[in-house]
């Protein structure tokens, strides 16, 4: 099988790509940067390639609209008129929401507040919009947080707080979050270029979700530090966080939001879809192996 991957370069293409190839597939990297030609040969194309969301909020937002949307569309335009037959189109969760009350599911009415999320939930309605040739398939994935060995981010930082003996002062901030190992990550994607899943879209994560306290234990735990939590009153946090919306602290709005924000997302269309009960490991092994590789 002959894999087409853009954005191979980044944390989820590399990996994907190694476990692909480790699985017999062919893997060729698609770049953007110019003008591409796709493989006649090649049975899937998977679209990675973006622009992250800055949590500095330094980029413009026609950035992300010309790179998430145009190019994706162009991309996609393509894939229609090619002979692939699969077509996966890396999208994120902050296409439908930036914050969740509940548990999101691929039913909850998308309403993005950010450039990167509407540049994302934008390049989804025209890739739904258009009639898909008999014979091929369309996944818009939307994962939540990733992370694996090598990947840099909020639990990096969370990581470094910890080892470093500072306290975690954001304990009063109750919370429950989602995350996404990379291993299952891999394992999805995988288990669906080579089943019967019909198009759709698929919301990723792990089985279980965690508090950012216990993430902070775990962390203690797997590095054997004493777990240390302050409970300052989250009224003062956020107004030192709003002072960072506007002075070069390292807590601003933003970050506050990612750290303590309660954010579950299900996976059950998935599975369902897949037939499976649970993935292959919990989100507790997952977050101790990505732990141990920054050591």
């Amino acid at each position: 099988m002959r894999i087409l991957i853009t954005g191979e370069s980044g944390f989820v293409g590399n990996n994907l790509s190694i476990f692909l190839k480790e699985k017999g597939c062919a893997v060729e990297r698609v770049s953007l940067r110019n003008k591409w030609i796709l493989t006649k040969t090649a049975q899937a194309i998977i679209h990675l390639a973006g622009k992250a969301h800055d949590t500095a909020n330094k980029s413009s937002e026609s950035e992300y609209f010309e790179v998430n949307t145009e190019l994706t569309k162009k991309l996609f335009d393509d894939f229609l008129n090619s002979d692939i037959k699969d077509f996966f189109y890396f999208s994120s969760v902050k296409a439908t929401a930036d914050t969740v009350n509940e548990i999101l599911d691929e039913n909850h009415i998308s309403n993005p507040k950010t450039p990167y999320g509407k540049s994302k939930l934008m390049a989804e309605d025209y890739l739904l919009s258009k009639d898909l040739p008999h014979g091929k398939r369309l996944f818009i994935i939307r994962p939540c947080m990733i992370h694996g060995p090598g990947n840099k981010g909020n639990l990096n930082l969370l990581y470094k707080v910890v080892e470093k003996g500072i306290p975690w002062p954001l304990a009063s901030f109750e919370n429950k979050r989602s995350f996404l190992s990379i291993d299952n990550l891999n394992f999805i994607i995988f288990e669906m270029l080579n089943r019967d899943i019909s198009s759709g879209i698929y919301n990723i994560a792990d089985d279980e979700s965690l508090s950012t306290n216990q993430l902070v234990k775990l962390i203690s735990k797997t590095i054997d530090k004493k777990e240390k939590l302050w409970k300052i009153p989250s009224k003062l946090i956020t107004k030192f966080a709003l002072l960072g919306d506007k002075v070069n602290f390292p807590l601003n709005s933003e970050r506050l939001k990612k750290l303590t924000e309660s954010y579950q997302v299900s996976n059950a269309k998935i599975k369902k879809a897949l037939g499976i009960k649970n993935l292959p490991i919990s989100a507790e092994e997952g977050l101790i192996k990505t732990i141990k590789s920054f050591r």
